[in-house]
């Protein structure tokens, strides 16, 4: 994952759906153009991936020892 700390984390390892969706959609928009979010999950999160492209985000997504998934978003540079 990047080496520069996200400026948010949201932990949905334990939440169920789509409480880890409304959380991350409720914590974009509110983030800054330069800030990071890490949102971590237990399972991959394609339909949030599609929304977050149509939203104009980017994310890189890493699978994590503990079998979890890390998945870091920020805005697409315009």
């Amino acid at each position: 994952m990047s080496q520069t700390p996200p400026d948010r984390v949201i932990d949905g390892r334990e939440l169920e759906p789509p409480e880890p969706f409304v959380l991350t959609v409720d914590a974009l928009e509110t983030m800054l153009p330069h800030e990071k979010l890490l949102l971590l999950l237990m399972r991959e999160p394609f339909p949030l991936y599609r929304a977050l492209q149509k939203q104009g985000y980017v994310h890189q997504t890493e699978l994590a020892a503990d079998g979890s998934f890390e998945i870091l978003i920020w805005r697409s540079p315009a």
